[in-house]
């Protein structure tokens, strides 16, 4: 499989975030790969455009579906496994947040309650109030997050233009730029 310029300088990109981001290079090379496919890919695809061994493009695909980043596709008369990624980039990102969430935030969350539930040593005084505000924020976050994944894409997407038009009416101090009206 050729793959143009352009096709292999955002899989090269990826791959160099993904270490980033906490995946490996061949990870997010697979997952590039399988995001600008024209057609679902199987393994063997992958392999021929990326070089790579079939262990690591199995691994990688294992490590894709453990995220629900990629989906499974059969063909008719074919009994290999093909893969694609959903169409819809919103659901990509929510998936990645929500992944994100599961992996790192709700783990410490967790533990932020636990040492939040102690009664801490005169000495750890200061250092529990700050747990507690750390947990309160991450609690704060998290409420909202769970706020805005109720949102319909096309809401969301709204939102968030609402957002950059109040972001032009703030100065760099964070203060609202006053609005000056012309006499019509």
């Amino acid at each position: 499989m050729n793959l143009s310029a352009l096709r292999q300088d955002f899989i090269l990109h990826f791959g160099e975030m993904g270490s980033r981001w906490g995946i490996n290079r061949t990870v997010g090379q697979v997952y590039a790969l399988l995001f600008l496919a024209d057609d679902p890919l199987c393994a063997d695809d992958i392999v021929a455009a990326l070089g790579f061994s079939r262990s690591n493009v199995s691994m990688a695909l294992k490590e894709l579906q453990s995220w629900n980043l990629v989906r499974l596709r059969h063909k008719t008369d074919d009994r290999r496994e093909f893969f694609t990624t959903p169409d819809d980039l919103w659901e990509i990102v929510r998936t990645l947040i929500d992944q994100r969430r599961k992996r790192e935030i709700d783990p410490t969350l967790t533990k932020l309650r636990e040492l939040s539930m102690t009664t801490p040593d005169a000495a750890d005084a200061a250092a529990h109030a700050r747990i507690a505000e750390l947990r309160e924020l991450i609690e704060q976050m998290t409420r909202f997050h769970d706020d805005l994944a109720r949102f319909e894409t096309e809401r969301l997407v709204a939102l968030l233009n609402m957002g950059a038009k109040l972001g032009r009416l703030v100065d760099g101090a964070g203060r609202l730029i006053p609005i000056r009206r012309t006499k019509t």
